[in-house]
This record gives structure tokens, sequence and C-alpha cells, in this order.
């Protein structure tokens, strides 16, 4: 039986390894997942973190309460695109969630999360982001054993929260500087919001 990793981000790589320490057989993917290709390889898990690839109602159904992804915002809120972004852009709880897949995206039941507390005048765009990164790798890391074993009891996510596609974020790439502070972005982002309200 076989542990599928999925990811596209080199970030994801060192929680891979952690992982392949600790389980006998573990595949690195990033391409499309389907139902033959966890059937060729005996796959009895999925690990999804950083993964761009929606992954279908039928490798759902082939694996209940099997497939997990590590989404680096405070569920329900800013399910979807840029999560740690849209977080601070619209003032919503930041954190890490671990949570279970379903047919929809980032609404399958929770399993463990955590929020993150932010200085928006010492913490950069790409800090946060490095941090919010850490954080869910060992939010992970305490909890593995209990995940691949069903131990932890699922919970619904009982608010609508909030959903963002990538190209949402495009008034706002003109002025994406990961170096700058989040207070520094979000001074922009303002001056953005008046120019949009000024020309209505």
């Amino acid at each position: 039986m076989a542990i599928l990793f999925l990811t596209n981000n080199d970030i994801s790589l060192s929680l891979y390894h952690w992982i392949k320490e600790k389980e006998e057989n573990v595949i690195l993917y990033d391409g499309k997942v389907t139902p033959s290709y966890i059937k060729q390889n005996n796959v009895s898990f999925i690990v999804s973190y950083n993964y761009r690839i929606i992954i279908k109602p039928d490798i759902v159904q082939l694996l209940p309460h099997k497939i997990v992804n590590l989404h680096t915002s405070f569920l329900p809120y800013n399910k979807g695109a840029s999560p740690n972004i849209w977080g601070f852009i619209e003032g919503t709880p930041c954190g890490v969630t671990i949570h279970e897949i379903d047919i929809v995206v980032d609404t399958g039941d929770i399993l463990v999360q955590e929020k993150i507390e932010f200085d928006h005048k010492t913490e950069t765009l790409s800090s946060s982001y490095v941090k919010s990164n850490q954080k869910i790798q060992h939010l992970f890391k305490e909890n593995w054993g209990k995940i691949k074993t069903n131990k932890i009891k699922p919970q619904k996510q009982m608010e609508k929260g909030t959903f963002h596609l990538s190209k949402e974020l495009e008034p706002y790439k003109t002025i994406l500087n990961y170096n700058d502070t989040i207070e520094e972005f979000l001074k922009k982002v303002y001056e953005i919001k008046c120019s949009k309200k000024n020309v209505t």
C-alpha cells in the first residue's frame, strides 16, 4: 500500500521527505490523478499540499476519508487561491487547516486547524507565507499518526466563509511586492480601493 503525496511547490518537499522517513512507500507526484493511477500504484492514502489540480469526485469516492488537504488559511475563510494574501486584504482570520477533501474545493470536514497572528509592521508578505507553511507542516507532523488512522473526528465547516479564484487577485498584481511589510501592502490596497471609488 502506498501514500500519494501531491504537490506542485518546492516549499512542500521538506514535508514529503519527513513522511518518507516515517512510511515505507511514499510516492511524490505533481500530475493529474486518475482512478487507474490509484489502482496501479496501490494507493491507500493521499496527502495534497500546494497542489494546483482539483481532485475529481471519482478519486474521492475511491478513497473515502483517506484524502487530506493542507490549506494555509483558517477555513472556512479564504478557500481557493492565494489564501494568505486574501486574509490580509479582507481582514479575515489567518491560520492553517488540515481537512478532508470532498467534491467541492476546500469545503471538506476539518481535522485540525490553528490561527496565526501576524505583526503587520514587521512581517512581510514573504515571511508570512513561509510562517504559514512552517505552521501547517508542524501541525501535520503533530497529528499524522491520528490522521492516517482516522482517529480524529472531522468537524463540519459551519460558516459560509469566503472563496477566491486566482483571477480575483489581478487588480492587485501591480502592487504585489513580497518584500513589503503587510502594513505597506495594505496601504497600497487601500489606495487602489479608493481610486476605484473615485472612478465610479
